[in-house]
């Protein structure tokens, strides 16, 4: 049985899947996710200058995608970092979601980010499982 799930509302406008972040997966102070307000989530979540975008906001979208600056300078550093540093690409996930559906790009993180050993999902952040510690092989930054 999974403890996390993956949820159209946990996909925040950069790209980012909160449900495979440590601040949600986290049992201590746990974060609800980007999209999500909450007195106890981490300062530097509440004022994210890309959850915050007025353009994003301005548009009405849910996703930095349909801002005419799409990507913008921030989600270019935010994706290098993710990619170098966690194996995942925001950009990537973001161009996925256009172009296929926040519910087949939900399916396809389902199955790529799985462990294959206690079922639950791993976190970006991490080498390992939060939940078992099985170690996690970089899931391919690529959808396929």
């Amino acid at each position: 049985m999974n403890v996390v799930s993956m949820k159209a509302k946990l996909v925040a406008p950069c790209g980012m899947n909160c449900a495979l972040c440590l601040g949600f997966q986290r049992e201590k102070n746990r974060c609800p996710g980007c999209k999500e307000d909450d007195p106890a989530k981490p300062k530097y979540c509440v004022t994210c200058q890309i959850k915050n975008c007025s353009e994003t906001a301005a548009s009405g979208s849910k996703f930095c995608f349909r801002c005419p600056r799409y990507p913008c300078q921030r989600l270019k550093r935010l994706d290098k970092r993710y990619r170098t540093r966690y194996g995942m690409s925001m950009i990537e996930n973001l161009n996925f979601i256009r172009e296929n559906g926040i519910r087949k790009f939900l399916d396809l993180e389902k199955k790529r980010r799985k462990c294959p050993c206690c079922g639950n999902y791993i976190c970006v952040h991490r080498e390992k499982c939060l939940y078992c510690g099985t170690i996690n092989k970089k899931a391919d930054v690529t959808h396929k």
